[in-house]
C-alpha cells in the first residue's frame, strides 16, 4: 500500500511539472499576442529569474556541489558550454517557435528531440536504426509534414519561420539533454540547471541587448510573467525531476507528453486558437515517437 502511494506521488509531480511546463508556453504565446513581447527579452528575464531561484535553492540544499563545480576547470567549462548552446539555445528557440506559431505546434516540434537523440546515437556508435526506431523517425517525419501542410504537398499552413524555429527547438531540446549528463550526474541537477539558466540568460540578455526589448506590462501581462518564471520554469522543473526520481526516467518521460497536450488544451480554451481533426493526427503521430523510444 505505501508502495502504490508513492508511485502515486511521483506520476502526479511529473503530471504536475508536464502540465505546468504547458501552461507556461500558452502564457508565452498569450504575452506575444497580447503584448508584442520580444522573444529574446522574455527569454532573458525567463531563465535568469528561474536561475537565481534554482541558485538559491541549490546554496540551501546543495550547497557543496553549487561551490565544488567551479573549483573542476574542465566541469565548468562544460557547465558554460550547456548554458549556451543547450539552455539558452533550448528556451530561445522554443519561444520563437511560439511567436511563429502557437504554444501547441512549438510544443509538439520540440518533442522531436528524442528522435534527433536515437539517431545521433545511431550515428555515434555506429550502428542501424531497429525496427521500432525506424518506425518513430516515419512517424515523426509524417507528423511534421501533416502539422506544415495538413496532408497538402502543394501549400504551407504553418510558416516557415514556425517551422524552422520549431524544428531547432527539437534540436536544442536535444542538447539540452545529452550536453549535461555527465556534470549532472557528478554535481546534482538543482546546481547545474541554476547556474546554467542564469549563465544563459546573462549572454543572452548582452549578447541581444534585450533590454531594447521591454514593453511595460499591465497586471495581466505580469501574472503571464510570473507564471512563465516560475510556475512554468522552476514549479515544474522541481516537480518532474521529483517524479524521475520516484518513478523512474522512462515512465517519466512517456507521461512528460501530457506537455504539449496541455499546452494544446490550454490555448484552444484560454487563447482561442483553432484545432483542426488534422492537426490532432500530427500531435499524435509526434507524441508517438516519444512512447517507442522510452520503451526501447
Amino acid at each position: 500500500m505505501k508502495e502504490k502511494k508513492i508511485a502515486a506521488t511521483g506520476i502526479f509531480c511529473t503530471l504536475v511539472g508536464g502540465i505546468l511546463w504547458g501552461f507556461s508556453g500558452a502564457c508565452g504565446q498569450f504575452l506575444f499576442q497580447n503584448y508584442g513581447v520580444n522573444t529574446r527579452w522574455l527569454t532573458t528575464v525567463r531563465m535568469i529569474c528561474a536561475g537565481l531561484v534554482l541558485i538559491a535553492l541549490g546554496l540551501i540544499k546543495e550547497r557543496n556541489n553549487m561551490i565544488g563545480i567551479w573549483r573542476s576547470r574542465r566541469d565548468a567549462v562544460r557547465l558554460i558550454v550547456f548554458a549556451v548552446m543547450g539552455l539558452m539555445f533550448c528556451q530561445l528557440s522554443y519561444m520563437q517557435a511560439i511567436a511563429y506559431s502557437n504554444a501547441g505546434t512549438a510544443t509538439v516540434l520540440q518533442n522531436l528531440g528524442p528522435a534527433i537523440i536515437m539517431i545521433s546515437s545511431c550515428f555515434i556508435m555506429k550502428k542501424l536504426p531497429s525496427r521500432s526506431e525506424i518506425t518513430a523517425i516515419v512517424l515523426a517525419l509524417i507528423g511534421v509534414f501533416i502539422l506544415s501542410t495538413h496532408g497538402n504537398i502543394h501549400s504551407m499552413v504553418l510558416t516557415k519561420e514556425g517551422l524552422l524555429w520549431g524544428i531547432l527547438a527539437a534540436f536544442g531540446a536535444a542538447l539540452y539533454t545529452m550536453l549535461p549528463v555527465n556534470i549532472m550526474e557528478k554535481w546534482g541537477s538543482i546546481s547545474v540547471t541554476g547556474y546554467g539558466m542564469f549563465i544563459g540568460g546573462v549572454v543572452l540578455g548582452i549578447g541581444s541587448k534585450a533590454w531594447r526589448g521591454y514593453i511595460p506590462l499591465d497586471g495581466r501581462g505580469i501574472a503571464a510573467l510570473i507564471a512563465i518564471c516560475f510556475l512554468g520554469t522552476v514549479v515544474a522543473f522541481t516537480l518532474f525531476l521529483q517524479g524521475v526520481k520516484i518513478i523512474g526516467a522512462v515512465k517519466a518521460s512517456m507521461l512528460g507528453t501530457i506537455e504539449p497536450l496541455s499546452a494544446a488544451l490550454i490555448m484552444v480554451m484560454w487563447l482561442n486558437t483553432e484545432l483542426i481533426w488534422i492537426d490532432i493526427i500530427g500531435f499524435f503521430c509526434i507524441l508517438m515517437t516519444v512512447f517507442i523510444l522510452s520503451r526501447n
